[in-house]
């Protein structure tokens, strides 16, 4: 007995050093390595192999180089060296000349392995070119297990284009609804109404342009291509429970709609009636007539006082408002939801997200690094807020305050990693976060929430429209075209012109078949 024990031993001795020989000889797809680096420690990297060899992974931002981009990504690459055996080095596209930039490096198939994308920064353009890699399940629950585990079932269906995964999405609860900004001080000056409609709006907007000297009632940029007036997103989509499909066309359909019939927004009544509303402030004073020229930061303009008001998103502005608390004191804003008894809409996962360039040879490191972007909270900190003591001071694990330096860590898309680790300025105010907490209850959910326009057939014509948006719809809708009848008849004349049915028709064959398939 005692000898079958000793030879079993012996053979289990045999079969064990086997098996780390084996082992050895390493596993992943990059290549084995370099017996010296470190063994791999962090969140992402537990249980995965293939990091033996020390690679460089090449990031694609959006917005200008911080100023202390070296000191962060310095102490991120020691960290990166630790847990995965990698760095990184970024390269970051200006906010003047992304969209330009960002489709070239495609196609000119540069070197790079991890691109930030949005649902309104050519993720589903590149997905559908092949630019991005499609991820699967088990390579997402091998190299990013805990985001795997952290995102809601409903985050990566919303990320799918064409059935097909090609990007790790926010992990982040956003309503997307905008709101106005006002100067409640000059509210309460001319004994105006609580700012809570479209009507209440328009006589706080009228009281500032007869009244204050200067100072615009609201302000605007749409001299960077956008294809709307800025308080459309409200007066519009909001207060019509209606989805505008694709900025670029004016294509939409009512969300309460099961089947999702398109209409032209031009064409309906809500938007004959909102001229009007648009030319009574016009005429009234309400923004300046070179409106449509208009570079200027709006922001800036309102927090000088040249502006009583902006139209924004509400994340957005109580940064605004934390900033002016800060720096202007004296100065008082208040919050205004124009629609607040209407849907709310959620945001959907691709309004940030990290997508893997379909050439990058380092894939599994590339998403063990995402992981760790989301997941781990020393370099989630360190990578969205900077040094601690120098850029930002951590209060407890979920708050901060700026630090000395807070500016020269900011200003582009740290936040295609947002998650649940992100942390709040103690100074954002508690009324922004009283207003989303009562949004959450009014997030409607449709069928078409996750349905993107592919407009590959009909480029041309889209193109054409949106032109016609900029030359014949903004001027209408700033209230510088006296006949509103004839303007709006011409509109719909030029769009008709440019292929506005065309694009019509292939989204909504495109929503039936997305709809088909729900089913």
């Amino acid at each position: 007995m005692r000898q079958k024990r000793t030879t079993a031993t012996l053979l289990a001795m045999m079969l064990m050093l086997m098996s780390l020989l084996a082992a050895c000889g390493g596993g992943g797809n990059e290549k084995a390595a370099d017996n010296s680096a470190p063994a791999p420690t962090g969140t992402a990297a537990a249980g995965n192999a293939g990091t033996e060899e020390e690679v460089t992974l090449k990031m694609l931002l959006i917005g200008g180089k911080p100023v202390d981009y070296d000191e962060v990504f310095g102490e991120l690459n020691k960290k990166l060296k630790e847990k995965i055996n990698a760095t990184v080095e970024v390269e970051f596209l200006d906010w003047s000349d992304w969209t330009q930039k960002y489709p070239l490096k495609f196609a000119a198939n540069e070197d790079f392995d991890i691109a930030y994308t949005a649902n309104w920064a050519f993720y589903n353009d590149q997905a559908l070119k092949g630019g991005f890699m499609e991820l699967s399940e088990d390579m997402l629950k091998q190299y990013a297990p805990k985001t795997w585990e952290a995102l809601p079932p409903a985050a990566w269906e919303q990320a799918k284009v064409g059935g097909k995964l090609y990007m790790v999405p926010q992990n982040s609860n956003e309503v997307v609804d905008k709101i106005v900004l006002i100067r409640e001080d000059l509210r309460k000056k001319y004994n105006l109404e609580l700012v809570n409609s479209p009507e209440s709006y328009a006589a706080y907007v009228k009281a500032v342009a007869a009244n204050e000297k200067g100072v615009n009632g609201f302000g605007a940029k749409p001299a960077d291509g956008w294809k709307w007036h800025e308080l459309d997103d409200i007066m519009l989509e909001q207060q019509n429970n209606w989805n505008i499909v694709d900025t670029d066309v004016p294509l939409a359909f009512k969300k309460d709609d099961p089947a999702g019939k398109l209409f032209n927004v031009y064409d309906t009544p809500e938007f004959k009636q909102l001229l009007t509303y648009y030319k009574d402030l016009s005429d009234s004073g309400a923004w300046s007539k070179n409106i449509v020229s208009n570079k200027n930061d709006v922001w800036q303009d309102m927090k000088a006082g040249k502006v009583a008001s902006y139209a924004q998103n509400l994340g957005t502005v109580a940064f605004n408002v934390a900033e002016q608390r800060r720096d202007k004191p004296d100065t008082e804003m208040m919050f205004a939801d124009l629609t607040p008894d209407k849907h709310k809409q959620s945001a959907i996962s691709t309004q940030n997200g990290l997508a893997i360039h379909a050439t990058s040879k380092h894939a599994e490191r590339s998403l063990m690094l995402i992981d760790l972007l989301q997941n781990d909270k020393e370099i989630h900190d360190l990578t969205m807020y900077g040094i601690a003591g120098k850029h930002y001071e951590p209060v407890g694990d979920k708050q901060y305050n700026p630090g000395p330096n807070a500016t020269s860590y900011t200003g582009f898309s740290n936040w295609g990693w947002n998650s649940l680790l992100n942390r709040t300025d103690t100074s954002y105010p508690k009324e922004a976060d009283d207003m989303l907490a009562s949004w959450q209850e009014k997030v409607f959910h449709y069928p078409l929430e996750t349905f993107v326009f592919d407009d590959t057939k009909v480029k041309n014509q889209a193109a054409n429209v949106g032109n016609v948006m900029l030359r014949y719809a903004i001027p209408l809708e700033y209230g510088l075209i006296d006949d509103l009848d004839q303007g709006q008849a011409d509109l719909l004349k030029q769009l008709k012109s440019a292929g506005i049915d065309e694009i019509q028709a292939e989204m909504q064959s495109q929503i039936d078949a997305f709809l088909a398939a729900q089913k």
